[in-house]
């Protein structure tokens, strides 16, 4: 069989991260598929209403509810949600630390920075001691 290269397929149960409107930056799941250019998306624990939303204005996430339904009803997605732990796996992911550190880096005053900046010439400083101190002693 030979592997392609789109690792996510767009598939009932998917779970996507909204990148546009009033919802931008919430995770939904994908509950039916309307056509080719849209879906059924529904989050009921993060805050997104059940509405059809296109496939470009969402990005397909690697978490997957398993057998899930065409249709689900909104009870059933937040036990299926609950007992998978979507939100504490996409939590603990990469891509959700990353998007956490952007925001709070988008948040930062000037002062914050400064000393941030202050922090990671200290950082610099006591590595590069101790590799110069490290190729002394070899």
């Amino acid at each position: 069989m030979v592997q392609g290269t789109f690792k996510r397929q767009v598939e009932v149960g998917r779970v996507v991260l909204v990148n546009y409107g009033p919802d931008a930056g919430k995770l939904a799941v994908i509950i039916d598929i309307v056509d080719h250019n849209r879906a059924l998306i529904d989050g009921p624990t993060t805050g997104v209403s059940r509405q059809s939303f296109p496939f470009r204005r969402m990005v397909l996430t690697p978490l997957v509810l398993k057998n899930l339904p065409r249709g689900l009803g909104n009870k059933a997605l937040v036990k299926a949600l609950e007992k998978n732990e979507t939100v504490a796996a996409w939590n603990n992911s990469a891509w959700a630390k990353k998007l956490e550190q952007r925001k709070t880096r988008a948040g930062l005053s000037d002062f914050d920075r400064f000393k941030l900046l202050k922090l990671k010439n200290q950082r610099r400083f006591a590595v590069a001691s101790a590799v110069k101190s490290a190729k002394k002693s070899a």
